[in-house]
């Protein structure tokens, strides 16, 4: 864990394991969020993230370790844990047959509060969807469900703010200004625990943790985890995409090869030149060969720690 500008830990797990039948969920771990930073929890389905929130959140218990939120145990302190807290589950949870403003009213009610009294945090977020108020939440769209959501875990003025794999399922604009508010919400003190499955989003945290199999594979930040990449890595195309990977994945010199977007990254033993793997794929039968050295991306990194671990 590299040192940072920030002085005062929010969040606290210690050695936390969670257990479902024999599928181990969370496996000891242990880790720290500061007070102000966004931290990112990045993973697959199945890492153990959605474990992980609902422990945090005091609505799973964990087999054993110690957690705690603002100084509260998740525990015994579960009660004022969730006035502190807000929390947006990953799963659409708001009342489908309230409207947008009768939902706002009720979340509001639950923590004595009003939506006048803090409309200032989630002004940004609702003005966008505030037109539409009295339509019922089950007939919005995944954008303004997700605005809806978010002003609802705002709306009694969290310090803490959960969110579980946000921008799932929500296309590309919608992803961009939710992340745009989150930086708004953190320029007014709140800190953000993230996760997503989207490698790209890691970028816009000031902390990433790399969670495969209920472990973190790596803590740091996405700069010093994509400066730490040890391999040289290209980029590959050719005219017949669909037979590459099997024919890169038989080299000996290339150590890793996958699927990004329109190419293939690959991998390769550093004495290894283009000029060699040009010749070899022609002699497959491949045309309109591209490669190119390339920067890694958090996604080759954590493409890299999967194989190592």
């Amino acid at each position: 864990m590299t040192s940072n500008n920030y002085q005062l830990s929010i969040i606290n797990c210690k050695l936390i394991n969670k257990s479902y039948g024999s599928h181990q969920a969370l496996k000891n771990l242990t880790f720290d969020v500061n007070q102000g930073e966004i931290y990112g929890i990045i993973g697959p389905d199945g890492a153990g993230k959605t474990t992980l929130f609902r422990i945090l959140t005091t609505l799973l218990l964990a087999d054993s370790g110690t957690a705690a939120v603002a100084g509260f145990d998740v525990v015994k302190d579960y009660r004022q844990i969730r006035n502190i807290i807000g929390y947006m589950p990953g799963k659409f949870s708001l009342y489908q047959d309230l409207t947008i403003g009768e939902n706002l009213e009720f979340f509001a009610t639950v923590f004595n509060t009003t939506i006048e009294e803090n409309y200032h945090l989630i002004e940004d977020i609702y003005r966008q969807i505030e037109p539409f108020k009295h339509r019922r939440a089950g007939k919005l769209s995944g954008g303004m469900k997700q605005k809806l959501a978010l002003s609802c875990a705002l709306i009694h003025k969290p310090i803490v703010l959960f969110l579980d794999e946000p921008t799932t399922g929500v296309d590309p604009v919608s992803r961009k200004e939710f992340w745009e508010m989150l930086m708004k919400l953190k320029a007014q003190g709140i800190t953000i625990l993230v996760s997503t499955p989207y490698m790209d989003e890691a970028t816009r945290c000031d902390r990433i943790a790399l969670m495969m199999n209920g472990e973190f594979l790596q803590v740091d930040t996405p700069q010093n985890i994509i400066a730490a990449y040890p391999e040289t890595l290209w980029s590959v195309q050719t005219n017949n995409m669909h037979r590459l990977l099997k024919d890169l994945r038989k080299h000996a010199s290339v150590k890793s090869s996958f699927s990004f977007g329109e190419a293939f990254h690959i991998t390769v033993e550093k004495q290894f030149v283009m000029e060699e793997l040009k010749i070899f794929l022609e002699n497959n039968g491949h045309s309109e060969i591209e490669i190119q050295t390339i920067q890694p991306t958090v996604e080759d990194c954590f493409m890299q720690l999967t194989i190592n671990n």
